[in-house]
């Protein structure tokens, strides 16, 4: 009989504090790995210049926001710099269900939920090489007020804490370094157990769990 590898749907997790560039770096790993989408979050922040629905966010009203929350229509969200964040369940669980790889550019807030909701999700957490150079990178963005950059200095000293809590850490000083480091996570993690399906001719597929205690484990055969 025959055996094959699928490999299941696996939901990845980038997180920084803003201006961490996670935003850059998943831009580059969706223009290197075709396997991999992008899930669009919905807001409820204005769009910024050059920002399009749809495409960069799913753009709402926060009445609407409020109501989808209401409805139970998120797996995340969140309130980050006074506006809401969140990921639209449908989304991610149709992707999940054409075992496509997704990608989400989330806060530490909606990274840790995704976490528990999802146990087998990927977390990767980016931090800044110091507080001086993201501080150089929020001022380079010029898209925030003074007020603004020192909210969000205040915000990413706090969030780093947070660090400890992902799966992985990882320092974004050089770009391509990063995105070679990053890549190099993910393609270990659809090697683990948890993201496979062993599928045996003529036989049920078998899902690979992890769970399992020792009146599970059958006796030794003959050697």
């Amino acid at each position: 009989m025959g055996i094959s590898i699928v490999h299941k749907g696996m939901l990845i997790v980038l997180s920084a504090p803003s201006g961490g560039g996670k935003s850059t770096v998943v831009k580059a790993i969706l223009e290197s790995d075709p396997n991999i989408e992008y899930s669009v979050s919905a807001t409820s922040r204005p769009p910024r210049k050059g920002e399009v629905d749809g495409e960069s966010y799913y753009f709402l009203s926060t009445e609407e926001f409020e109501r989808l929350i209401e409805e139970d229509k998120f797996l995340e969200w969140a309130v980050v710099h006074n506006h809401y964040y969140g990921t639209r369940r449908d989304i991610i669980e149709e992707k999940l269900q054409r075992n496509k790889d997704i990608i989400l550019d989330l806060d530490f807030q909606g990274g840790l939920t995704i976490k528990r909701k999802i146990p087998d999700s990927v977390l990767i957490f980016l931090l800044p090489p110091s507080m001086d150079i993201l501080e150089k990178r929020l001022r380079k963005r010029q898209l925030d007020s003074e007020e603004t950059i020192q909210l969000r200095l205040q915000n990413a000293a706090n969030e780093i804490k947070y660090a400890s809590q992902y799966d992985y850490v990882v320092v974004n000083d050089e770009l391509e370094e990063t995105v070679f480091i990053v890549r190099r996570i993910i393609e270990a993690e659809r090697y683990k157990s948890n993201h496979l399906k062993i599928c045996i001719e003529n036989e049920p597929g078998l899902v690979l769990e992890r769970e399992h205690d020792s009146s599970d484990i059958p006796p030794h055969s003959s050697r």
